[in-house]
């Protein structure tokens, strides 16, 4: 029997083959440093990099007069030493603003710029550390710096609410509204119910198959970044939503090749993450209009009630699937500001 390639196995491999595709179009030399990061990264990972050094070597070809005559196949490793830190710089104050081809413009914010700066740094560090290279102006340049936004996640009664809706919002439709309304809305729920239940992320979400699910311990095998499988557990509230709207995928004949999945769309493939995020914003905007709720968002809320009602940072870590449990003291530091403040009014010196 044929072993079931799982959604995230299939990724994989696309991703693979889409990258071999995206190497093709950069300098031969540069295969080199993705198959020595192969074991180390994922492969969206390894797409996002291989986009960036692209975008890296065709600043050189606009910008630089020292490479107008080239071609992206022209150059070779010694290029790397023939640049310094202010090119670097340079190419830091192109990515703000850069031709993308057909009068369009590509922009890039604080955080994108920390990212295409960072997949240099280590680009150009591989070839350093292997002596192919014997300078290295990437880290004489500073980092972009990254303002902390503050966590954008429902309250309690907003939370309430979009449930609500999504369970009852129906009620005011008519004709192929309420048509769709009613065929969605057991789907929609549950799974909205899920990532507010849980955490997890929205690629974790749709890459679920009915396997799964586990009811006898009320637990969810998802595929973490990375790839590590984690089981998730879940109350009575996300129990009985999945239940649900399992009666209501039992109906559903799925097209070959997605008959493992446990979130179908209309057209009966699984749910993608797109799919997902105009879904969640679809109801959230009939919530609140201040705020942008997206997936995302959604696991903020989990995290920040998980947090209050815990005040367990590793806990909070570890269910989200954190790596690192100072990512998730940088998302949650503000409540522990205002823990600290209410510390501070809890005391009295004096009575009145």
């Amino acid at each position: 029997m044929d072993k079931r390639i799982t959604y995230h196995e299939q990724t994989d491999i696309d991703n693979t083959l889409k990258l071999r595709e995206v190497l093709k179009t950069l300098p031969p030399f540069c295969k080199d440093f993705f198959r020595a990061i192969d074991a180390t990264t994922t492969t969206k990972t390894r797409i996002s990099y291989a986009y960036d050094i692209r975008i890296f070597f065709q600043f050189l070809l606009d910008e630089n007069p020292a490479f107008r005559n080239k071609t992206m196949m022209d150059f070779t490793v010694d290029v790397l030493d023939q640049l310094r830190a202010l090119d670097i710089e340079e190419y830091q104050e192109y990515l703000k603003v850069y031709a993308k081809g057909d009068n369009k413009y590509e922009t890039n914010g604080e955080r994108g710029l920390k990212r295409k700066i960072s997949a240099l740094r280590s680009f150009y560090a591989y070839y350093y550390k292997r002596e192919m290279i014997s300078t290295n102006p990437t880290v004489l340049v500073e980092m972009p710096k990254v303002h902390q936004k503050s966590i954008i996640r429902l309250d309690a009664d907003e939370t309430a609410m979009l449930l609500d809706l999504i369970e009852h919002g129906g009620d005011h439709l008519t004709g192929q509204k309420r048509m769709y309304y009613e065929k969605t809305k057991e789907r929609d729920l549950a799974l909205v119910t899920l990532l507010l239940g849980t955490g997890i992320r929205v690629s974790e979400c749709v890459g679920l198959d009915i396997e799964d699910l586990d009811f006898k311990n009320n637990g969810i095998k998802v595929t973490r970044k990375g790839g590590n499988e984690m089981v998730v557990y879940f109350g009575e509230e996300v129990e009985k939503a999945l239940k649900k709207y399992l009666e209501v995928r039992a109906g559903i004949t799925p097209l070959a090749g997605h008959e493992h999945a446990l979130f179908y769309s209309t057209q009966r493939r699984r749910m993608g993450v797109q799919a997902v995020e105009n879904l969640v914003k679809k109801y959230s905007q009939q919530i609140t209009t201040t705020k942008k709720i997206t997936p995302h968002k959604l696991r903020s809320t989990y995290g920040t009630a998980l947090y209050q009602e815990t005040g367990d940072i590793y806990l909070v870590a570890d269910v989200l699937g954190h790596k690192d449990v100072n990512t998730t003291k940088k998302h949650y530091a503000a409540l522990d500001d205002a823990r600290r403040r209410q510390a501070a009014a809890a005391v009295r010196l004096r009575e009145d």
